[in-house]
């Protein structure tokens, strides 16, 4: 199996190491001091550099990760198909998931995604792209995998999503468990539990349809509840 490190830069960024062995794999470098810091106490060689899409916050490592260890920079500017990368034998999936941004993909592995702003911890990204329909359909694929995956997002963006969700499905029991898991120091939740408090993965629940419904907004086909939900961010 391969590792994952996170390592917070910026305000609220949050980029990651994927290792094994031997070689790793930078995804959002933006913290390249700590990560080549990380990879030289190992032991390890940094073979690629990669990111979940190409956002100025989240490729501002590139550079120096490239120039300081000389990783083979994964352009996925133009991925408009799924994809993979190997790393010491283990194949990690890139999943096109356009909707955030055209571009936008996700890193799959074992029991890991590092979803990047396609979704967040409690929340969906935002939809750039205008591309509802595409959007949708990245979000369906990511809800096909195994409940126990634990997804790593871009930002830490926790507690104001929290709080949105609070507002939409007060009754919600699952918010407050959801809020004493929070660790800075290692962000990550499992699908089935942002499955539980995000009303996004769950739009198919009548409960979600009546907070629409209440609010006035269309919530008949499930497409309708998503364009509904994406109109109160």
């Amino acid at each position: 199996m391969l590792n994952i490190r996170q390592f917070p830069y910026g305000t609220d960024n949050l980029g990651y190491l994927v290792y094994g062995q031997k070689n790793a794999m930078a995804i959002d470098g933006g913290a390249p001091t700590e990560i080549i810091d990380f990879i030289q106490e190992k032991g390890l060689t940094l073979e690629y550099v990669a990111n979940t899409h190409a956002h100025p916050d989240h490729t501002t490592g590139n550079q120096a990760l490239i120039e300081q260890t000389g990783a083979q920079f994964l352009d996925f500017d133009r991925l408009m198909t799924d994809g993979a990368v190997d790393l010491e034998g283990h194949r990690i999936q890139i999943m096109h998931t356009p909707g955030h941004t055209m571009d936008s993909v996700c890193f799959h592995f074992d029991d890991i995604l590092v979803s990047g702003d396609t979704l967040f911890n409690g929340k969906v990204g935002r939809c750039f792209t205008g591309d509802h329909a595409g959007f949708f359909q990245s979000i369906q694929r990511i809800l096909e995998l195994p409940g126990e995956t634990m997804v790593y997002a871009g930002h830490d963006y926790v507690m104001e999503y929290l709080e949105f969700t609070r507002q939409l499905e007060p009754d919600n029991p699952h918010i407050d468990a959801y809020r004493q898991k929070y660790d800075p120091g290692n962000l990550c939740y499992a699908l089935a539990e942002e499955i539980r408090v995000n009303p996004f993965l769950r739009i198919n629940d009548e409960s979600v349809a009546a907070l629409l419904r209440g609010r006035g907004l269309p919530a008949e086909t499930e497409f309708d509840r998503w364009q509904s939900l994406l109109s109160l961010m």
